[in-house]
This record gives C-alpha cells, structure tokens and sequence, in this order.
C-alpha cells in the first residue's frame, strides 16, 4: 500500500473507532496476518427484541483495492472469528450481528454491489458487508428490511448509518 492510500484509509479507520466508542462499544485493533483490524463490540438487550441480547461486533480492515471476493473472503474470516468467540451465545434468546468492513481507495462497482444486495446469515447470526471508499466517502451496505431477522433490522440500520455515514 502507498503512503498516500494509507493516510486516509487509517484517518477514516481512527473516526470509525472514535464513532464506536462515543457510542459505548468496546473497541479494540488485531494484528490479522500483519494487518491492522479495528473491532468493536456491544451487547444490547430489548423487550421488543422478544426479550433477546443481540451481540454486534464491527470489524473494519484497511485494503487497497475492495473487489467483491475480497468483501466475501473478509466477510467470511470476520464471521468465523465472531462465532468463534460468540458461538455458545448463539441460538434462544441471543443473536450476533457482524459489520466486516473493508475500507479503501478504489472500489470496485462489484464489492459495492454485493454489499447491497443483502445481509449473510447464518444460524442466529447475520452479516452486513460494509465497502468504504474513502475518495468519495461512500460506505456501500445493505441498509434495508430483511426478511430473517427484521426485529433487529431498525437497530441494524441505525448503527450502521452511525458507524458507516453515508457521504
């Protein structure tokens, strides 16, 4: 990556975990394979949730080029790694949510496409891919209803748009 490339990528990665933590998340950067990795996580619980405890994690990587395959293989490691460490908490009364954000330069139209298109699940745990180009400040996700899991879709969408600002 170029100096120029990783300026911006890492001041918009720092707002991404100043706009976490204002929001009360735990945050925290991994060293994955020699990449730098923010990670947030909040627990949340609501009655109208039918009384379950939905644990979102974000996981925003810098990369110079988002193309769909790497939004899919990233969006794939940060699930595993999710569900690795929140699995038992899966299934009655508990559900995982997971933000895998790749954050660059160049985009391709496809990663953003893919993103779009909906949110990936998983037994009580869903994803919504996030692609962020920081030279227009588009942050390309799946924002709407989703059929599984519509109790939390409000939710989803709020700390998506608070986490992710649309440009």
């Amino acid at each position: 990556m170029d100096v120029t490339a990783t300026e911006p990528v890492q001041a918009y990665l720092t707002g991404a975990g100043e706009r976490l933590r204002a929001d009360g998340c735990e945050v925290r950067t991994e060293d994955w394979g020699g990449v730098p990795v923010l990670i947030g996580y909040r627990g949340d619980f609501k009655m109208r949730w039918m009384a379950t405890k939905l644990h979102l994690f974000t996981i925003a990587a810098p990369a110079t080029l988002v193309t769909a395959a790497a939004l899919q293989t990233f969006t794939a490691t940060a699930t595993d790694y999710v569900l690795a460490r929140k699995g038992q908490l899966r299934g009655f009364q508990n559900g995982v949510a997971l933000f895998p954000a790749l954050v660059g330069t160049q985009i391709d139209p496809a990663a953003s496409a893919w993103a779009t298109q909906g949110q990936q699940v998983k037994f009580a745990a869903v994803a919504r891919p996030v692609a962020v180009d920081v030279s227009t400040g588009t942050a390309s996700a799946y924002r709407g209803n989703p059929v599984l899991g519509i109790i939390y879709a409000a939710h989803l969408r709020s700390k998506l748009n608070a986490y992710f600002p649309v440009a």
